[in-house]
């Protein structure tokens, strides 16, 4: 008789691998070719997919306008710092804030939907922020973008740390991201994340028991946007600009391609693989050619045409096979080995 799964541990090997590895990068990074600002974009990458996955691979909500929510951090960040104050903390915060205020207003027309008619629905507000940012010059500069948005030093109370340099905000992002990756994963695996589970599971069933699934599929919408925003203001600090691209349809299509390649269907960590596999993919692949999106592209494909659950799912496939060898390898040892 198989045994109930225990619950989840608080401090999780792989998240405890991630930051370590992502800590190391200035060790090794620059040995094999690459440079250290791409750990910091793989590292902002991730969290705006994990972020995502709350809604697709947790929920089982498919948003194709969720670069509207990273896009509105970004602004956030940057208007925040230039007409309030410029502070770290209350920009990052007034990121997060922003981007959860819009994703809740929009989740208020959408949670009653589900399926084809929810996604098209995401695109359709996506697409209307995206047209808002490049219209409305006076505030978000247009096609220019928000322009010259600076580090604010990070200040602790008894020191004051600049964040000038592409290594400092490194440092500081990785803290944020791991602070945020515990967080999500208690956040997926208490009660709320079990209910978000049911409803991706079977929605009908979900409301039938009592859930109120109108208002889990809000606060999904919403948790995800302000995970989003968080990732936006990192990278309007990074980029030290925010710009209407970041919020297009493509962009909003590359975080669903990270999350499904790297398998976040079946594993809380897919979207770490597939972000970091997305963005050194394209920075690999195109050192050869302009034309890698097509190369990614027909990698995405096959993988969803064979392997639909991802890298992650290939891992648990392979983990799953070799489990099931052992027992049979024992059973095929002589009966005078075994005494």
């Amino acid at each position: 008789m198989s045994r109930a799964p225990g619950p989840a541990p608080l401090l999780p090997l792989p998240l405890a691998l991630t930051v370590l590895v992502l800590a190391s990068t200035p060790l090794w990074l620059a040995r094999v070719g690459l440079y250290q600002y791409l750990a910091l974009e793989i590292m902002i990458w991730m969290l705006f997919a994990l972020g995502y996955n709350l809604l697709l691979g947790t929920s089982g909500l498919p948003s194709f306008g969720h670069g509207a929510y990273f896009g509105v951090g970004a602004y956030a960040f940057g208007l925040a710092q230039k007409k309030l104050w410029a502070n770290l903390w209350f920009d990052l915060a007034a990121a997060m804030l922003v981007a959860a205020l819009v994703g809740a207003l929009v989740a208020l027309f959408i949670s009653h939907r589900r399926g084809i008619y929810y996604a098209l629905l995401t695109i359709a507000f996506g697409q209307v922020f995206w047209f808002v940012a490049i219209k409305w010059h006076s505030v978000t500069g247009g096609e220019d973008g928000l322009l010259n948005i600076q580090r604010p030093p990070l200040e602790l109370g008894f020191a004051s740390i600049p964040l000038k340099s592409n290594d400092a905000l490194f440092y500081f992002g990785l803290a944020v991201f791991a602070v945020a990756l515990l967080v999500l994963w208690r956040l997926t695996h208490s009660p709320l994340g079990r209910v978000l589970s049911a409803i991706r599971q079977n929605e009908a069933r979900a409301a039938f028991v009592g859930y109120n699934v109108w208002l889990y599929k809000w606060i999904a919408f919403t948790l995800s946007a302000a995970v989003a925003g968080l990732a936006g203001g990192l990278f309007a600090m990074a980029q030290q600009s925010a710009y209407p691209n970041v919020m297009s349809l493509h962009n909003s299509g590359f975080v669903v391609m990270m999350v499904l390649i790297g398998g976040g269907l079946v594993s809380f960590w897919g979207p770490l693989i597939g972000a970091a596999f997305f963005i050194l993919a394209r920075d690999l692949l195109g050192a050869y050619t302009e034309a890698w999106l097509l190369w990614y592209g027909l990698v995405f494909m096959a993988l969803v045409l064979f392997k639909p659950e991802g890298i992650a799912g290939m891992w648990q496939s392979w983990r799953a096979h070799r489990a099931a060898r052992l027992p049979a390898a024992a059973l095929a040892v002589p009966q005078e080995r075994r005494a």
